[in-house]
C-alpha cells in the first residue's frame, strides 16, 4: 500500500495516482473533519470502512474534509492521521484535503448555474424561520423557495441554492434497507454555497466523492438523511451513484450520538488494542476478549480473517454502556 499524506502535489503526481487507483473496483474511503480529535465513534466508522474495502480486494482512501475551515481546528488534521497509524491503519494513495479542491466546487457550481438548477437566495436565516415550511428531517428548517423564481428588487444574493423536486428519491441502504425521502417536502432547496462563501459539505462531498472514484460509502447512520441530497446532486452532475452502507452510531447514556458535541473522550494511542476489538464488537464480530491485550497487528489480522459485514447491527443507533 501507498502512504502519503501530502497537502500538495503536482499534476503528474496525481495522475500516477488515478492510474493506480482504476484498477481497482472497490473504492471505499473514511472522511473525518477536523474539528477535534478522532473518538470511538470514528473509530468504528474507520474500522467497517476498512474491513469492507480489504473483505473486496479493493482500496480504502482517506481524505480530510477541512471545507469548513470555521470549524476546523488548529493541528486536528495531524493528529488524526498520526492517530490512524497508531491504530494500525494503513490507506491508499495521498490524502485528498478538501480545502485543495475550491476550483474543482467552484465549477460544478458553475454547471449546475448553467444548467438553470441552481439559484441566488438573498433570504436570511431569521427570514427563513420565519416562513419555513416546517421542521427539515436533519433538525433544520425546510426552505420555503422564497427565492426560486428570482430576487426582489434591490436584493443580492447571500448564498447558492439546487432545486429540487416533488419527487421521491429512493435508495438501498446495506444495513438500514430501502431509504426513501421526498427532498421538496423533508428538505426544501438546500444550500451549495453558503452566506460566508464557503461551500457547503454536500457539494464538497458529491464532488470529491466522484472524482475519487469512490465505490462504496460505509460511515454512520447520522449522515444517511444527507444521502438523498448527495444522490439527488450526484443525478444534476451526470455522476454515478455509489453503494451506502450506514452503520449504527455509537450514543451516550442519553441516547445522544457520541461526537465532539457531546465530549467524547478522545482515542488513546496507548489502548489501541483494546478500542479496537471495543469497535469489533460494538460492530457484531465475535472477536476473542483476549485480543485486547494483544499487538494491534494480531487485532488486524483476527478482523482481515473474520470480517462478517452480515454480522453488523442493523440499527441507527447503540447506545454504549
Amino acid at each position: 500500500m501507498i502512504n502519503y499524506y501530502v497537502r500538495n502535489s503536482t499534476a503528474a503526481f496525481w495522475i500516477r495516482i488515478e492510474i493506480l487507483l482504476t484498477k481497482h473496483t472497490y473504492r471505499g474511503r473514511f472522511a473525518p473533519s477536523p474539528t477535534g480529535p478522532l473518538h470511538f465513534g470514528s473509530l468504528v466508522a474507520a474500522v467497517a470502512s476498512f474491513l469492507d474495502a480489504q473483505a473486496h480486494g479493493g482500496l480504502w482512501l482517506v481524505r480530510m474534509e477541512d471545507v469548513d475551515t470555521t470549524r476546523n481546528e488548529p493541528g486536528a488534521a495531524d493528529d488524526i492521521l498520526r492517530t490512524l497509524e497508531a491504530f494500525g491503519f494503513e490507506w491508499d494513495g495521498a490524502v485528498l484535503w478538501q480545502t485543495t479542491r475550491e476550483d474543482a466546487y467552484a465549477e460544478a457550481l458553475e454547471r449546475l448555474k448553467r444548467a438553470g438548477l441552481a439559484y441566488g437566495c438573498a433570504c436570511s436565516r431569521k427570514e427563513i424561520a420565519d416562513s419555513a415550511g416546517g421542521p427539515a428531517i436533519d433538525g433544520g428548517l425546510v426552505y420555503p423557495g422564497t427565492c426560486r423564481s428570482g430576487l426582489g428588487e434591490g436584493r443580492t444574493p447571500r448564498a447558492w441554492r439546487l432545486r429540487v423536486e416533488q419527487e421521491e428519491t429512493v435508495f438501498i441502504d446495506r444495513l438500514q434497507g430501502c431509504i426513501r425521502q421526498v427532498l421538496e417536502r423533508d428538505v426544501g432547496d438546500f444550500v451549495l454555497r453558503r452566506a460566508d462563501g464557503l461551500f457547503a459539505y454536500q457539494l464538497a462531498v458529491t464532488v470529491d466523492d466522484h472524482f475519487q472514484g469512490i465505490s462504496d460509502i460505509v460511515r454512520g447512520a447520522d449522515l444517511l438523511a444527507s444521502t438523498p441530497r448527495q444522490i439527488w446532486l450526484q443525478r444534476c452532475l451526470g455522476y454515478a451513484t455509489p453503494n451506502y452502507a450506514h452503520l449504527p452510531v455509537a450514543g451516550n447514556a442519553a441516547g445522544e450520538k457520541l461526537s465532539k458535541q457531546t465530549l467524547a473522550p478522545a482515542l488513546e494511542a496507548d489502548r489501541a488494542a483494546e478500542l479496537l476489538v471495543s469497535a469489533l464488537l460494538f460492530l457484531g464480530q465475535p472477536v476473542p476478549a483476549e485480543l485486547s491485550h494483544a499487538p494491534v497487528d494480531e487485532v488486524w489480522a483476527w478482523a482481515l480473517g473474520h470480517w462478517s459485514f452480515a454480522a453488523i447491527p442493523r440499527r441507527q443507533l447503540i447506545p454504549l454502556d
